[in-house]
């Protein structure tokens, strides 16, 4: 038999995880405080920190579309991480009882209040804060110890599906799309600046830069700053400003017939290699000094990568102003030429499957309201939920099988947890389901939030 009598249960027990996390960062403090609320005390039932906490952990459990909360608006156990004082909504109007939660309608003018001037837009943001609280809270989570800091730069597409402010053809992907700028340091968004496809894929890079240096440098004045990008972000405006700044770069450049030329003597050896070798592939590393025509105000190390394979000769260049003998002598062979193209620049790959958690597991690509500043807001509530989940795979799931999984994985074996709340006068006790297989995983991850220092303010 069944029936809905169960009582007041929820399929995301794992909340409670966000909540006990995000009470030690102050994700969502903090970036309320970079929203204008002009309503009327007297009439706010839902306080702008309940909103995005609201919204924010809804996309980390996989609820991406506003739609979505006008059911969630019924779960008590995210009314209770989401700060509610009063979960079940027995207190609240009676078209509202039982709803603690806001609706729709209610987040989307939070969404659309930059953009409408009417008397139901009031929670205007400052874009420029939002973005300085993620690059902060972003930096602040890199050790204090840490000698150097690869910065990922990379472009992406977010496809449009109508009319939306802004929306240009790119021929490259072959739709209607924005074309958003990432940073990354390993796992951690530093920077998501939602920019339009119609201009260059590094455009914005300094401006990024200049924020993102900076930051990074009043919390470790001497830490070593490497900007890793592909062939995009090979651009002398970028170059020239890591030297004037005493940033170092590795960046992917895009081959011409001189560069092939010069690379001539190494694709011979690795012919010749390929030969010896059987028809496998083989790769031969030669330094070059190379200068553009026009656009480069001097030459720079260049390193270049002869491959042949069965299907053809393979050759690829590098740009850098790393040192090939090192910084030191812990540095050992790791910026000579083969090195630093297999394993330094090889490693910006890694960043891809970052972009593809934010915009897969996380929903960041969704830009289906018509603005693009709301969108840009959607982008920025979409990398704060990541950022609470890469913590808790960090934080909570160190040394366990899932200290490696992506964020869908540790969402689904982690979060999705069934739970019944059960609301007394005194306290709220949830009941999560007794034949849930990783209960020692679950405790091993809260105890490991708990301990975390609360945050101040």
């Amino acid at each position: 038999m069944a029936d809905f009598s169960g009582g007041h249960l929820s399929t995301d027990g794992g909340a409670l995880l966000l909540r006990q996390l995000d009470r030690s960062l102050g994700v969502i403090r903090g970036l309320a405080q970079c929203f204008q609320d002009a309503r009327h005390p007297l009439f706010v039932e839902h306080k702008v920190e309940e909103l995005l906490a609201q919204r924010v952990y809804g996309l980390a459990l996989g609820y991406e579309d506003l739609n979505d909360h006008q059911e969630l608006r019924l779960d008590p156990l995210l009314a209770v991480s989401a700060g509610k004082e009063d979960p079940l909504a027995v207190h609240r109007a009676e078209r509202d009882r039982g709803k603690a939660l806001a609706g729709a309608a209610t987040l989307n003018r939070l969404e659309l209040s930059n953009h409408k001037q009417s008397r139901y837009h009031k929670l205007q943001h400052d874009p420029a804060q939002i973005g300085q609280h993620l690059l902060r809270m972003g930096v602040r989570c890199l050790p204090k110890d840490t000698q150097e800091v690869i910065l990922d730069f990379d472009a992406s597409d977010h496809p449009l599906h109508g009319h939306q402010e802004g929306r240009f053809f790119h021929g490259y992907y072959g739709a209607y799309c924005y074309l958003p700028l990432f940073c990354f340091v390993g796992d951690i968004p530093l920077w998501t600046q939602l920019c339009t496809a119609d201009r260059d894929a590094s455009a914005g890079t300094v401006e990024a830069l200049e924020e993102i240096v900076a930051e990074i440098r009043r919390r470790l004045p001497h830490v070593r700053i490497i900007v890793r990008g592909d062939s995009g972000f090979c651009r002398e405006p970028i170059m020239a400003w890591c030297e004037a700044n005493g940033v170092f770069y590795v960046l992917g450049l895009a081959r011409n017939r001189r560069l092939e030329a010069m690379l001539a003597p190494a694709l011979m050896a690795a012919r010749a290699k390929h030969c010896l070798c059987g028809g496998g592939s083989s790769r031969v590393f030669a330094e070059l000094s190379y200068e553009t025509l026009e656009t480069w105000s001097h030459p720079r190390r260049v390193v270049g990568k002869a491959e042949v394979t069965p299907q053809g000769d393979n050759p690829r260049f590098i740009v850098t102003n790393l040192p090939a003998e090192g910084f030191g002598p812990e540095d050992g062979e790791r910026f000579a030429a083969q090195a630093l193209y297999e394993k330094t620049y090889c490693g910006r790959g890694e960043m891809e499957n970052q972009i593809k958690q934010l915009q897969l597991d996380l929903h960041a690509h969704r830009m289906s309201t018509h603005h693009l500043g709301s969108n840009q807001l959607r982008l920025w509530l979409g990398a704060f939920a990541y950022l609470l989940l890469e913590r808790l795979r960090t934080i909570g799931l160190v040394g366990t099988p899932w200290a490696q999984a992506t964020l869908g994985s540790v969402r689904l074996r982690v979060l999705k947890v069934a739970a019944h709340v059960q609301v007394s006068v005194r306290r709220v006790h949830v009941r999560l389901a007794s034949a849930y297989p990783r209960q020692g995983l679950f405790r091993l991850c809260l105890q490991r939030l708990s301990n975390l220092p609360a945050s101040a303010g």
